[in-house]
């Protein structure tokens, strides 16, 4: 930043000291009003005057040696860090006016271990800046531009900080006076990818450690597991048994006996006792029970005692109600200061709130205990001629003090007949959402409205697709009948050649399976269907596909059919287990070469 030359530290000041240099260092800190340190702490010089603003016989100290742990005080404000002239081996550093203002830098990039450093002579080497700036800490790498300019890299960050001490400071190789060998320094951040990544690589390490920080913690706070369930034996059947009948142990038993049926552990030997176990936790429902109803009656009690406290507080809410009134009367309330009668008002008004508040929650209470009763009443018919005089009782003394809070809230009305002015305003917002809740019901009804009619469609589509495949279907049965009529016409005439030329023909046609022309076309269809089907079908599949055509043809006649022709067709088993199924394949072409 900007500001970075002004804030310097005095010890990265110091620290930019050369070595060949001893006076430089007495004269910094003797303009700064410090007297020279040794590296025990002692004091160089021990008849130094910070008055006198000099010193002489100063000893050389190097301010880079480590382990100068010297802290110095922080510097005043309206005291400038004064830059002092730096002699090298090579060069000389003259530092820049002090009433300029401090050169400017951009903005520090995380991990920065790299300057750039502009403005160096013409014939300035490596070597120079190395020398130079060697002083700031350890140098890892140096490239130079032919153009005045290099990057430096550093080890550590801190030594950057040192570096950009240097910007603005005029440099000059020897005693020369030439251009070639003069220039004006100008130290800035660099950006380099080698400091990003290193950067990065640090923030990932710190990162996985407080991961890893983090889960010990969370293994530390983390619950303990729940004990594992024991696993069923006539010995743990019987510790369980009795934990049901414990009820300080009944929660854990009925979670083992859970378990237990849950893994399968019930079989015929372990019945009856999974089944004196289930027993003894239905016993339990009636210590529930019991233990409710106790606990319903505790409930009435505290609720009993509510209410006559609230009541209590009710009556002295009024006293001071009256309290207030009697104030604002003519008589007191002109003695009365403005401020007073503001806070009597002020008071008044809290007062009837809360005991309005109060008063509504009683009669709340009244009315529920009266649905309580009246629901008792028309349970228990032949109970309401004993309680029709207790009623009547409670009645009576409901009226007595409902007209007490009758004349109670009189006064409160009065106040909210104010603050419904004030509602009236609030009135119209409320329309205004409730209109829009009526517009979000009807965008809600018209999207579920095109949703259903979506669907719709979308059944239609499919209904209309189930008909295109029916059509289908139904060409292709036309086309395999009219060729199986095709094929029976050509076989007809085939066997009234065959009639004519040889006799001992007919004998065998007579004895053959095939018996009429119905099941010739039978043979027929179901071998084109078997032969489309090489896995073969079974038997209901081939049925469901003749059904289509005559709806009299049964499985019983096809199976006796296809067993009479054991060379045309043949049945396999296929399938393993549950899934055993009998198919019938067409071997046709096998039989013709066998026959």
């Amino acid at each position: 930043s900007t500001d970075g030359g002004r804030n310097l530290s005095l010890d990265s000041v110091l620290m930019g000291l050369p070595m060949s240099d001893p006076s430089a260092w007495a004269t910094a800190m003797n303009n700064l009003g410090m007297a020279p340190m040794g590296m025990t702490g002692q004091p160089l010089l021990p008849d130094f005057d910070p008055a006198l603003g000099m010193m002489t016989g100063i000893p050389p100290i190097n301010p880079m040696m480590p382990g100068l742990g010297i802290v110095p005080p922080p510097i005043p404000p309206d005291m400038p860090a004064v830059k002092e002239i730096i002699h090298c081996k090579s060069c000389t550093l003259f530092p820049p006016n002090p009433h300029l203002p401090p050169p400017a830098t951009r903005e520090r990039p995380p991990g920065c271990k790299t300057v750039f450093v502009g403005g160096l002579p013409e014939n300035g080497t490596e070597q120079i800046i190395m020398e130079v700036f060697e002083q700031c800490g350890e140098v890892i790498a140096i490239r130079k531009s032919k153009k005045n300019f290099c990057h430096i890299r550093f080890a550590e960050e801190f030594m950057v900080d040192k570096a950009l001490y240097l910007s603005g400071y005029r440099i000059r190789l020897g005693s020369s006076t030439d251009k070639k060998d003069t220039g004006r320094l100008h130290v800035d951040f660099a950006q380099a990818r080698d400091d990003l990544y290193e950067w990065e690589c640090k923030q990932r390490m710190l990162a996985r450690e407080e991961r890893h920080w983090r889960r010990l913690a969370e293994e530390r706070f983390r619950p303990p597991s729940p004990p594992p369930v024991v696993h069923y034996s006539d010995h743990e059947c019987s510790v369980v048994a009795e934990k049901l009948k414990d009820d300080t142990k009944f929660l854990e038993a009925i979670q083992t006996l859970l378990t237990w049926i849950e893994r399968g552990e019930v079989n015929r030997r372990t019945a009856n006792n999974f089944y004196s176990m289930i027993q003894s936790a239905n016993s339990h429902i009636r210590r529930l029970v019991n233990e409710k109803a106790a606990h319903e009656k505790e409930m009435e009690e505290a609720k009993e005692k509510f209410k006559l406290a609230l009541s209590g507080i009710l009556v002295q809410f009024e006293q001071i109600v009256a309290v207030y009134h009697s104030a604002s009367k003519q008589k007191a309330w002109d003695h009365f200061t403005k401020a007073q009668r503001k806070n009597i008002s002020v008071w008044c008004k809290q007062a009837e709130e809360i005991r309005n508040i109060h008063n509504d929650e009683l009669m709340g209470i009244r009315r529920e205990e009266e649905m309580e009763m009246s629901d008792e009443e028309i349970e228990d018919p032949s109970e309401m001629k004993e309680t029709e005089e207790s009623a009547l009782v409670t009645q009576v003394e409901a009226l007595k003090e409902e007209n007490d809070s009758l004349r109670w809230q009189l006064d409160a009305y009065r106040n909210e007949v104010e603050l419904l002015k004030q509602e009236q305003g609030k009135a119209s917002r409320d329309e205004d959402t409730t209109k829009e809740q009526q517009m979000k019901l009807l965008q809600q009804a018209l999207q579920g409205m095109q949703k259903h009619l979506l669907k719709v469609q979308e059944e239609y589509k499919k209904r209309e697709a189930e008909l295109e495949k029916v059509k289908e279907d139904k060409l292709k049965i036309e086309t395999l009948l009219e060729n199986l009529k095709e094929q029976e016409s050509s076989t007809s005439r085939v066997c009234a050649c065959s009639q004519e030329k040889e006799c001992p023909v007919e004998k065998t046609l007579s004895n053959s399976p095939v018996k009429s022309e119905r099941e010739v076309l039978l043979v027929g269809i179901i071998s084109t269907f078997l032969h489309v089907h090489p896995f073969g079908a079974s038997i209901e599949y081939i049925c469901s596909y003749l059904q289509r055509l005559d709806s009299k043809i049964c499985t019983a006649e096809v199976e006796v059919l296809m067993t009479r022709l054991q060379n045309t067709f043949r049945q396999e088993l296929s399938g393993v287990g549950a899934s055993l199924e009998k198919r019938w394949k067409f071997c046709g072409f096998d039989g013709l070469k066998m026959t």
